[in-house]
């Protein structure tokens, strides 16, 4: 149910039986020395594609541009924009609403796009689409956050053991364990003085784009983590393709506003 991998045939009875596509979505950018530039996107499609087996859904071929500006000091990183970035992806969700979707949901496996995802997904009020817009962070539930700390304990962070677990199970050979810190990353605390959000805040405390402590990592451990990640995303399509009153909603709400 790859978007990519599907004839034009395929396609176009993949979007009659499922009205839903999935567009899995993360960065380039630096994660340490041990795990690729592509990791976050890289895992989130994986994910995306094994839960559209479960729960079929087309899944949208990995969309790699984000909110990355904190990693512009490493080479590799691809940083877009902020205008030209929600351009580009309500361009890309128009265009998969006009090839039939209905429902359109986001699977984020970067932290950073976290805040701007939730703006641009708000936007999808601004004016009426053929589609309803929904998004998930993969690790919102803390349930499941919860399972998978007693996997990983040595806590979150980034291209830290959970992150280098799933991307041992998912793709090992793109992984060098060899290359993993001696010493866990801890956060500097160069602004530990203020109490306000700043764009330096990432950079002051992890400048070399390494948080947390990779070195337990392994890919028994990343199976179980991406287990529970997988059953969360099937669960969460099944909900998404059963839901009538977000679009539901969604009409009322443009009707009230004078847009029928």
């Amino acid at each position: 149910m790859q978007w990519e991998q599907l004839t034009q045939g395929e396609f176009g009875k993949a979007v009659k039986d499922t009205g839903l596509c999935v567009v899995p979505m993360g960065v380039l950018e630096r994660h340490g020395e041990h795990l690729p530039l592509g990791t976050d996107f890289i895992n989130a499609h994986a994910v995306a594609a094994l839960a559209a087996r479960r729960e079929p859904a087309v899944v949208f071929p990995p969309f790699y541009f984000g909110q990355i500006n904190e990693a512009r000091h490493f080479s590799g990183t691809v940083a877009i924009g902020p205008r030209l970035l929600g351009d580009l992806l309500w361009a890309a969700c128009d265009e998969i609403g006009r090839n039939g979707f209905n429902k359109i949901l986001i699977y984020n496996g970067h932290g950073g796009n976290n805040a701007w995802l939730r703006f641009f997904v708000q936007g999808a009020l601004h004016r009426r689409r053929p589609y309803t817009l929904y998004l998930c962070n993969r690790l919102a539930r803390s349930d499941l956050q919860a399972e998978i700390n007693k996997i990983c304990p040595t806590g979150g962070g980034h291209a830290h053991e959970e992150e280098t677990c799933l991307t041992l199970a998912v793709a090992p050979k793109l992984v060098k364990m060899d290359a993993v810190p001696a010493e866990p990353a801890e956060p500097l605390g160069r602004l530990r003085h203020l109490h306000a959000f700043t764009a330096i805040g990432w950079y002051a405390d992890y400048p070399e784009h390494y948080s947390g402590d990779a070195r337990d990592a392994n890919a028994e451990k990343g199976q179980k983590v991406l287990e529970i990640l997988v059953g969360a995303l099937a669960e969460l399509i099944r909900e998404v393709k059963n839901d009538e009153a977000a679009p539901r909603l969604e009409r009322e709400f443009f009707e009230r506003a004078g847009e029928p």
